[in-house]
């Protein structure tokens, strides 16, 4: 007879079987983008969505009206893998698996790139974290728990995560929101949530509903680039 996957020779008792979390170095992408004119006190960081790269998010940074006055910073989620069409190399943010872990590492990463990005820039920036999709949760996480002090922060697509909205303690600068009119993931109640968070918490708070799906789309981008404005002068 043939040994089965789960024989106790090969396996052990299963109530013996244990999970280890290692934790291990391993390095980050972040691209940075300044002004024609030189460097600038104004920052704008970017969280790309599940299956993105930095490459685009800093695409649609540059897309926003007013941005090219800012030091743009897309920092590139830690998880990399190839899309399976033409092979690109994209990155996802985290898993459910091991969830504390990943939330902890990735948010060591976005301080220690803010740093990074600190040494050749100006003293007292004002930072401004942006999040699309799954960035969005990176985004507000940072904005909560970094080292830097945010000055402001923009959702698209994406909402607050449990983490961040059932610990209160927790203070977020200014949100801008956006829901796009045929966004199937991000809109009605998930929308409605965060804005009802906001409100309850006190929190300054903008929403814009466009006319789009899930994704960057002019519209969108004028009014980032309007409260940006306003937000930052």
């Amino acid at each position: 007879m043939g040994i089965g996957l789960l024989d106790p020779w090969t396996l052990g008792p299963l109530d013996q079987q244990r999970t280890l979390s290692i934790k291990t170095p391993t390095h980050g992408r972040v691209l940075i983008q300044d002004p024609a004119v030189g460097v600038s006190s104004r920052v704008l960081v970017g969280c790309h969505g599940y299956g993105q790269a930095a490459d685009t998010m800093m695409e649609q940074l540059r897309k926003i009206p007013g941005a090219d006055a800012w030091r743009l910073v897309s920092v590139q989620a830690l998880h990399r893998f190839y899309t399976r069409d033409n092979q690109s190399v994209v990155a996802s943010w985290m898993t459910r698996q091991d969830r504390d872990d990943a939330i902890a590492d990735n948010l060591e990463y976005m301080n220690r790139a803010l740093d990074a990005v600190a040494e050749s820039g100006v003293a007292d920036a004002a930072i401004v974290f942006l999040g699309f999709s799954q960035g969005a949760s990176m985004a507000v996480r940072a904005a909560a728990r970094s080292r830097a002090t945010a000055a402001g922060l923009i959702l698209l697509g994406g909402d607050i995560p449990p983490d961040v909205r059932d610990d209160a303690s927790v203070h977020l600068p200014p949100v801008l929101i956006g829901v796009g009119s045929r966004d199937s993931w991000y809109s009605g109640a998930r929308a409605d949530a965060d804005l009802a968070f906001l409100q309850q918490r006190g929190i300054q708070h903008e929403v814009v509903r466009y006319e789009g799906g899930h994704e960057f789309t002019d519209e969108f981008r004028a009014a980032a680039g309007e409260w940006l404005a306003r937000l930052v002068r």
